[in-house]
Formats: C-alpha cells, sequence, structure tokens
C-alpha cells in the first residue's frame, strides 16, 4: 500500500526523469513561459552550440516586462528596448515558438496569459525565467522561477535540474471579513513567516478561507509565495478551478483526471502554520520588503529597522494610515486581472482621485473584458490614468517609474528599494486599499467606503 503523500510529492514524483543521491534530479517541464528579458541570452546559448529548441509546442512567449503602456501602438524610442523586442520575435520566428507579441489580442503579462489560455493546467510543472511563476500554482502546478542559463537548458532538453524542495502546509481557517483580500492573506503570512522563512520549502495553501476564494484570489496568493522565500505555492485543484478553465483555448476537454489530485489524508508535511482569517484586517507594508507588514489599522513596529525608515521617511511607532501619498499604482502580475479592477472600481466609481493614478490591465483580454462593463469608464471619469496592457510600474522598465521621494500604494508585489523607480517609495496594499487611498490621496482603509 503506498504511504500518503503531498500533492507537491505527487506532482514532483510524476516529473523526476532520473535522481541520484545527494544530487538534483532531472525534472520534465510541460509547460515553458518565456518574455522578452529573460530569454535572448538563452537563445544566443542555443545557435552557439548548434542546439534546436526541443519541444517548441511546449513553449510560450509573451513580450510583457519593457514595453511602453501609455498608447496601443508601443512606440519605442530606445534603442535598447528595441532589440531586446526584435529578439524575442526573431528567436521565436526562427525556433518555431508562439509569441503572443505587440498587437496579438492575447499579449499580456506571462502569468495572466497563461491561466487565460488554459495553458497553466493541474499537475503540470511549469517554469519561466521570472520569479512569479509561483502565480501558476492557483491551479495545481507545480510552477517556479529559473535563471536565464536554466531557461537555455530547458529550451534545449525540455527538463530541468532541481534539488526537491520540501513542504510547508499554510492552512487558512475561518473566513475573510468584507474588505479583507486573499493580498491581505497572503502579506499577513509573509509579515509572520519573513522573507526567508520559507526557504527551501513549496507552500500548499489549504483550509476553509482557501477554498472559498476565486481563481484569481488564489493567483494573488500563489504569486506572492516566492516572497516568503518559497520556492512555489500551491492550492489543490477542485470545481473552481475546473469551472474556471472550462472553454478556454487551451484547457483540457475534461476534468476528471484532476479530481483526485490533492494532498492524500494522512500525508505529512515538513512545516505547517496556521492563520485564522477572521482575524485579519486588510495589510500594508511600511519598509523595503514584503515581510515589512503590518495591519493598516497598526503603528510600524517600534524595532523596526532604520536603513528601511530612512528610506522610506518614516518613523517607528507612529501609523502608516493617513500618511500623504503621490501615486497610486493598480496592476502587475498580482492584482491586474478582471476581478482585482471591478474592486478597485467598486472604490472608485463616483469618486475623484486625488493622487497620480495608473490602472494597467494584465492582458488584452482582461483590458477588452474591462471595457465591456464599462470599468474603463469608472477609472477615467475619477480621473486615473487607463493604460495598455504590461508589467508597467511594477518594475519600472518601460517609462512608468515614480521620481525620487514619491510615495506610491501598489498592488505589485515587491517594495525594494528603487523597485518602482530610484528613490521610490513603494506601500504594497489590495486593490481595494489603493482605490481607497488614491480617493483620499493618503494611505486609507476601503472598508468605510464599502
Amino acid at each position: 500500500m503506498t504511504a500518503p503523500r503531498t500533492l507537491f510529492e505527487k506532482i514532483w514524483e510524476s516529473h523526476v526523469v532520473a535522481s541520484e543521491p545527494g544530487s538534483p534530479s532531472i525534472l520534465y517541464i510541460d509547460l515553458h513561459l518565456i518574455h522578452e528579458m529573460t530569454s535572448p541570452q538563452a537563445f544566443a546559448g542555443l545557435r552557439k552550440r548548434g542546439l534546436k529548441v526541443r519541444r517548441p509546442e511546449r513553449t510560450v512567449a509573451t513580450i510583457d516586462h519593457i514595453i511602453p503602456t501609455t498608447e496601443p501602438t508601443r512606440k519605442v524610442d530606445d534603442p535598447a528596448v528595441k532589440d531586446l523586442l526584435s529578439a524575442i520575435q526573431r528567436n521565436c520566428a526562427e525556433f518555431g515558438i508562439a509569441l503572443h507579441g505587440i498587437g496579438d489580442p492575447n499579449q499580456g503579462i506571462v502569468h495572466v496569459i497563461g491561466p487565460e489560455l488554459g495553458l497553466t493546467q493541474p499537475g503540470m510543472t511549469i517554469v519561466c525565467g521570472d520569479s512569479h511563476t509561483s502565480t501558476h500554482g492557483a491551479f495545481g502546478a507545480l510552477a517556479f522561477g529559473i535563471g536565464t542559463s536554466e531557461v537555455e537548458h530547458v529550451l534545449a532538453t525540455q527538463c530541468v535540474l532541481q534539488r526537491k524542495p520540501k513542504t510547508f502546509e499554510v492552512r487558512v481557517e475561518g473566513s475573510l471579513r468584507p474588505g479583507v483580500t486573499s493580498k491581505d492573506i497572503i502579506l499577513a503570512i509573509i509579515a509572520e513567516v519573513g522573507i526567508g522563512g520559507a526557504t527551501g520549502h513549496v507552500f500548499e495553501y489549504r483550509g476553509p478561507a482557501i477554498r472559498a476564494l476565486s481563481m484569481e484570489a488564489r493567483m494573488t496568493m500563489c504569486n506572492m509565495s516566492i516572497e516568503a522565500g518559497a520556492r512555489a505555492g500551491l492550492v489543490a485543484p477542485d470545481d473552481t478551478t475546473f469551472q474556471w478553465l472550462q472553454g478556454r483555448p487551451h484547457a483540457p476537454k475534461s476534468f476528471e483526471p484532476f479530481r483526485g489530485l490533492m494532498t492524500d489524508d494522512g500525508a505529512a508535511f515538513d512545516r505547517t502554520m496556521t492563520l485564522d482569517a477572521s482575524k485579519l484586517e486588510p495589510m500594508i507594508t511600511w519598509g523595503t520588503n514584503p515581510g515589512m507588514g503590518m495591519p493598516i489599522s497598526e503603528s510600524i513596529p517600534a524595532d523596526a529597522p532604520k536603513k528601511a525608515l530612512d528610506y522610506m521617511g518614516l518613523e517607528a511607532g507612529r501609523p502608516l494610515l493617513g500618511h500623504p501619498i503621490d501615486v497610486v499604482f493598480i496592476g502587475s502580475c498580482t492584482n491586474s486581472r478582471l476581478s482585482d479592477l471591478r474592486a478597485a472600481a467598486s472604490v472608485l466609481k463616483g469618486r475623484k482621485v486625488k493622487a497620480r493614478v495608473l490602472v494597467v490591465p494584465g492582458s488584452e483580454p482582461v483590458k477588452r473584458a474591462a471595457q465591456e462593463e464599462g470599468l474603463d469608464r469608472v477609472f477615467l471619469d475619477a480621473g486615473c490614468e487607463w493604460r495598455e496592457p504590461g508589467c508597467s510600474m511594477c518594475i519600472a522598465m518601460n517609462g512608468d517609474e515614480l521620481k525620487e521621494g514619491q510615495y506610491c500604494v501598489s498592488t505589485s508585489n515587491r517594495n525594494f528599494e528603487g523597485r518602482q523607480g530610484k528613490g521610490g517609495r513603494t506601500i504594497l496594499a489590495s486593490p481595494l486599499t489603493a482605490a481607497a487611498s488614491a480617493v483620499e490621496g493618503r494611505v486609507a482603509d476601503a472598508r468605510k467606503m464599502l
């Protein structure tokens, strides 16, 4: 009789091609996602070695990180950006890889289009040269980021060398109160575990609060697993998963094979933690990494690191609620899906903003759906900028960036020094908190506006 296994162990064991004690395993990869930033060197390596892409039909490309989001033609003046855009077009054409580039009806952020095209499926192994590949774990897929040299290896062999991570159960009990979202759950987890607390582990999110989340909310949680140091994040697939995938272009015709894809009763995790969702309130960050977070009603910790406070221009022991802001960014692979835009619009409707606000849909399909619902009009009427799909201010490689000293409430995933522009100060939050802060021109609690 087979011993009880976790969801991670089931996926891992079914994809190991070869393994030897003390060495990394050779892991087969079902889906390889690439974008313009981390793929050029990999293709150059293939050419140098005279290699082909082994399974081009299992690789899908998009353009997202460096393209401008200001207007549909995506006019680019920077020669270095032009070179990168030309490179991915040339590489995909030469090696037979599908590319969702500028003007494509499915172009968008890599971790948005994978799921919405139905490419992301339960039980898969998925990699991309991007740390937030963990997003796809929301579908019960083992998904993780890889380096540029590994991108080359996967292109050439459809495999990657990996050491087997340990398992980490995160149980979320209870139910969320109004105005509290999955972004607040994951920020609370990271604040408790710390940015390196889950290093060498794969999170599996379990419990009634997780089961009650929509697929898009689960994606938000899995997206930020990496911010706690986890290699990946997982949610077992269920009817919510299957209904969301149903009818998408590349989705399977039957989901029956995936109905048993879950952790067995009695399976042991290497670590476990429990969180009560009913006790959570909206979360915000006050420092320079995602682990420096707190409930919105609390004050900055008395023992907060001086270096982080100096960069942020804040003081220990003082509240952040009510602190003036300059910019709000609603977007990124964390919070740029239709439900995120709906949440922001629910706060902004009939109100005017007192800060610069960029609203950036995660993909062309998200943009079209939002416009069909009239969400773009809500944003424009409130005084926001309605942008084209892309990574935008999350990474600040595309013209969308903060000026030195500016404060930004951002729905993205990282608040590192300079992440959103040199000297920019980022406060991570949910779309609800971001929209409420835009209305007040200062860090605000959306619960009083709902």
